[in-house]
């Protein structure tokens, strides 16, 4: 069967077949990780935070999403595990001085690079754009390449000076099986806190108990305490635990008492008495 013109179309022109799976190129899908925020998908700025897990964020979008987790978001279940904005650590970076920014090559007329990052490692000089692995330390936040933790070894941060432990370092943007490893350390660190937490509680009601008992055990020993009635008014006098001299400065006391023939009758005189 002939078309105008004497052409002869092919089988994969009318018959159409399954679509072709499009592959996602991993060096670009890589270096997004390091220039868009893991949250809101936009350009990473400063502050820049990162979680246990290794993922970027900006700041602010960190923050939106902890004040209202019912809010619809692009990519909501990468940031299920953070509960407030102490699971997060803000990072300490070092910016890249060949960085120009992305706004220089507006008209096109100009080579950029895609893989200049906008940070990169202060020891060594690697920049931060996926190439290379880096990590940052849970306790102060600084971030070094991998490569730099490796030929400097060292106790202390290169950057601070704080002294540190190799549990402390996470690494950015890692691997399935890296972040696998990362979430297994999260959850036991959080059952520790909880386990430990747990325990600083029970402790003030064991001591106050020990504090009740001694004082309970004297109110027994001294035997019965005599019951008053609610709303009733106790003398003054039969206060044992008030003294002698305290108990005399009352009109209750036997001494401000007097006799008949102590007591004076007073008469009053006036002009009119006959």
């Amino acid at each position: 069967m002939g078309c105008d013109g004497g052409t002869i179309p092919k089988r994969h022109e009318l018959v159409k077949g399954p679509k072709k799976v499009e592959k996602v190129d991993k060096n670009a899908e890589l270096a997004a990780k390091w220039k868009y925020c893991a949250l809101s998908t936009e350009k990473l700025r400063r502050p820049i935070v990162a979680c246990e897990l290794g993922r970027l964020y900006n700041k602010d979008a960190v923050i939106e999403y902890i004040l209202d987790k019912t809010a619809e978001r692009p990519n909501s279940e990468v940031v299920t595990h953070i509960r407030g904005i102490k699971d997060v650590k803000e990072l300490q970076l070092t910016d890249n001085p060949a960085w120009e920014g992305e706004t220089t090559n507006t008209k096109g007329d100009r080579y950029e690079d895609m893989n200049c990052g906008m940070f990169i490692c202060p020891v060594v000089g690697l920049e931060m754009n996926g190439k290379h692995k880096f990590c940052y330390l849970q306790k102060c936040g600084c971030v070094f390449s991998e490569r730099a933790m490796k030929e400097v070894k060292t106790e202390i941060c290169h950057k601070c000076g704080d002294p540190f432990q190799n549990t402390d370092l996470v690494v950015l943007n890692g691997t399935k099986e890296e972040v696998d490893k990362l979430r297994q350390k999260m959850e036991e660190k959080r059952v520790k806190a909880k386990v430990k937490k747990s325990k600083k509680s029970k402790v003030p009601e064991t001591v106050s108990k020990g504090a009740a008992g001694p004082s309970a055990e004297s109110s027994s020993s001294k035997g019965p305490q005599p019951t008053v009635a609610p709303g009733s008014k106790r003398s003054v006098q039969e206060m044992e635990e008030r003294s002698e001299v305290f108990k005399s400065l009352f009109t209750s006391h036997s001494s401000a008492k007097r006799t008949k023939d102590q007591t004076s009758n007073w008469v009053t005189h006036t002009p009119y008495h006959f």
